[in-house]
């Protein structure tokens, strides 16, 4: 029995980052390497899509308007009129931005990695509002999904290699990342042979999803880390997922193509309908 729809058909080459923008009721999703970021209004099926100069490893909504974005060279701001400047810019040769996610506290959580992925090559850093940055992780290979629970208790994290979704304290510390980040410990680790762990989100009942690259499935895993479901896909490289829609129920997933494509939906963003129930997404308080 198939659990999934196509949301948007697309040939992305590298689709990533979805997010619900409950202010204007759309999804948001980049296409890393062809430096696009799309929107989706899944009432009236009305899409955009807005170029910028750099790959774009993620975008998320400001609260003023707008978007925050991670670019290859750091992490910069478009007002809503479209005007841009940086909030941090550091220029590694052969560094991109690639996964980030906002915390509760309006603050994002902004990772990157070596186009070659060489391990210890990326970084996690927390860009607070004011655009100063607190550098979490320094030797990490490709930082990817980060999402917190329920409470804001909890944050998880994707470092993709290890093929580990790790766990840290983050409720009494919130905004110190020095505080967080020694509290790290393994919450589930995927089996060989079923892919690696990308981008994640977590639902109302603090169940953690995760897209498995190369893996061709979406798995949730309860509080405890139990695999409580399964969700298999028609393309092997899913990349990241989100809850969306009026009632936060649909998950939406984006996907990649293969060097060699062997599916016609590679590259488009599936949902599944009904998937659960998620956690309304702060916009960046910067």
């Amino acid at each position: 029995m198939r659990h999934w729809d196509v949301a948007v058909r697309s040939s992305a080459r590298l689709g990533e980052g979805p997010t619900w923008d409950t202010a204007k009721a759309r999804l948001l999703w980049v296409d890393i390497l062809t430096c696009r970021v799309h929107t989706y209004d899944p009432a009236t099926g009305r899409r955009t899509v807005m170029v910028t100069e750099q790959h774009v490893g993620a975008a998320k909504p400001r609260a003023g308007g707008g978007l925050v974005v991670n670019l290859r060279d750091g992490v910069g701001v478009y007002d809503a009129d479209g005007a841009f400047s940086w909030l941090v810019h550091e220029v590694v040769p052969g560094r991109r931005g690639n996964d980030a996610a906002v915390a509760p506290d309006g603050a994002l959580w902004a990772g990157t990695m070596r186009y070659d992925e060489a391990a210890g090559g990326g970084t996690l850093a927390r860009v607070a509002p004011d655009g100063s940055a607190e550098p979490a992780l320094s030797d990490v290979a490709v930082s990817n999904g980060i999402g917190w629970s329920p409470d804001g208790r909890l944050m998880y994290y994707v470092d993709t290699p290890t093929r580990r979704i790790d766990v840290f304290d983050a409720g009494d510390v919130m905004g110190a990342a020095a505080k967080v980040v020694p509290t790290r410990r393994p919450f589930v680790e995927i089996e060989e042979g079923a892919g690696f762990p990308d981008g994640l989100c977590v639902d109302a009942e603090g169940g953690v999803w995760v897209a498995l690259w190369d893996g061709g499935q979406v798995r949730r895993y309860t509080p405890e880390g139990t695999l409580d479901r399964t969700v298999d896909l028609p393309v092997r490289r899913p990349t990241a997922c989100a809850f969306g829609g009026s009632d936060l129920t649909d998950l939406f997933i984006t996907t990649a193509q293969e060097a060699t494509p062997r599916h016609p939906l590679e590259g488009s963003v599936l949902v599944v309908p009904g998937a659960g129930r998620g956690l309304e997404q702060p916009a960046f308080a910067g």
